[in-house]
């Protein structure tokens, strides 16, 4: 049986979790609100960035920081509090908690012991900078690249072959890191670059890929970026003829398949990556 026991105020006992505000502090729900008012506790990353938020309408529940350091180490004491009938709200420093934040460790043990999770919706980076792109509104969110190139390579070449707006976090300090690797695996897309959402500074910078440029100086805020969806060319055959099939076999043991691929492509409307895959299929076989 699921906990369905109310406190006072008629709120679920259980784990909240709360979306603040992503820049702006107005952009806070009336019902987020009133539960972190009647929450026994509230977890946050940072204590001094939640405070402004809290002070700012008057909340005086008690802080518990919990953050990726600490999080495993809270785990007991936490879960000890919701199984004593607590409320407690997660909140992150923006956003929603959980996403490319602590808060996934917390969650999949309240699902263990049959805890109540109640989500509320509020202020997204991701569906902020979706809205404001113009690009294709099926997307895929990743979050924030990996730290080592060997990964960053491997990830954004997988993700350059989906036909989807793409979502990413990135840090101010690795934006010019970054850079180089979308110039090489994103050409002839757009991207759309958000800067301070919500802030009075917010900024959005939009660009063909091929044209994009280092950032002379560190831009101020986390960025999320958007990568439009992948433009395919209508006038390219996607598939091979049994023609090309069958001309392709007799050659596969003279050419090199880079030697095959650009052949075939001189003369014929196929993308190299379909010629390519069907050589190495040839060579594979044998």
């Amino acid at each position: 049986m699921v906990n369905q026991k109310l406190n006072n105020d008629g709120l679920k006992k259980g784990l909240y979790l709360i979306p603040t505000p992503i820049g702006n502090l107005g952009d806070i729900t009336f019902r987020a609100i009133n539960i972190l008012e009647n929450s026994d506790y509230i977890l946050c990353e940072d204590t001094r960035v939640s405070k402004k938020l809290l002070d700012k309408y008057k909340i005086n529940t008690k802080l518990i920081s919990n953050h990726k350091f600490n999080e495993v180490k809270n785990l007991k004491k936490i879960i000890n509090l919701l199984n004593q009938d607590n409320i407690i709200s997660m909140i992150s420093d923006a956003g929603a908690p959980g996403i490319s934040d602590p808060g996934a460790i917390l969650i999949n043990e309240c699902l263990k012991q049959n805890i109540d999770i109640i989500p509320l919706p509020g202020p997204s980076a991701v569906t902020t900078a979706v809205s404001v792109s113009g690009f294709d509104d099926k997307y895929l969110f990743y979050g924030f690249f990996p730290d080592k190139e060997k990964l960053i390579r491997k990830e954004l070449k997988r993700l350059s072959d989906l036909n989807f707006s793409l979502v990413f976090f990135v840090s101010p300090k690795k934006i010019n890191k970054i850079i180089p690797f979308i110039k090489e695996y994103f050409i002839k897309r757009k991207i759309l670059i958000c800067r301070e959402i919500s802030k009075y500074y917010e900024e959005y910078l939009r660009y063909d890929v091929e044209k994009l440029q280092i950032f002379n100086n560190e831009p101020k805020g986390e960025l999320t970026i958007v990568i439009s969806e992948k433009k395919i060319d209508k006038n390219f055959s996607q598939t091979l003829s049994e023609s090309d099939k069958r001309n392709i076999k007799k050659m596969i043991n003279k050419l090199t398949i880079k030697e095959i691929t650009n052949l075939i492509n001189q003369n014929n409307k196929i993308s190299k990556k379909e010629i390519y895959n069907f050589c190495l299929k040839l060579k594979n076989e044998k």
